[in-house]
């Protein structure tokens, strides 16, 4: 299982005309599933971003948590994470779970980010979404479980 964490000010995720979610300061998740992932998998990962310092303190040094720093989280599904993109010109997506299991594993993450009482905004699975963010710093990092 993959998450794509970005810092921003804002992020939003259309589809169509509607927003089907956004949130002020805090993390963008893209969020990937391969074959081989499972709940144990998803929760291991959502401790991992949730508690992923990359908000600054005082000093003005990444020692914070999306939590400490007051953020909320926006988690879209991506399903070119997972991709094989070692040979060719052509991405292979044989890595990426599929749809089913990917969409038990993206509800059971959100629901896991809720859980922990966190304000928690996602896109719409296996939809062709727009996604627009500020990116804070910018500061990205990739998460792999």
């Amino acid at each position: 299982m993959i998450a794509l964490i970005q810092r921003v000010t804002h992020a939003s995720v259309r589809v169509g005309e509607e927003v089907t979610g956004e949130i002020g300061p805090g993390l963008l998740v893209l969020l990937g599933v391969e074959k081989e992932d499972d709940e144990q998998k998803a929760n291991r990962l959502c401790e991992r971003v949730l508690g992923y310092r990359i908000f600054s303190d005082e000093q003005g040094k990444m020692n914070l948590n999306v939590q400490q720093a007051g953020g909320s989280v926006l988690v879209v599904s991506q399903f070119t994470l997972p991709a094989d993109t070692e040979k060719g010109l052509r991405p292979s997506f044989s890595r990426g779970a599929p749809p089913e299991q990917a969409q038990a594993l993206y509800d059971y993450f959100v629901s896991r980010c809720r859980a922990a009482g966190i304000t928690t905004e996602t896109g719409c699975f296996a939809a062709d979404m727009q996604v627009s963010l500020t990116n804070d710093g910018p500061v990205t990092f990739w998460l792999q479980i």
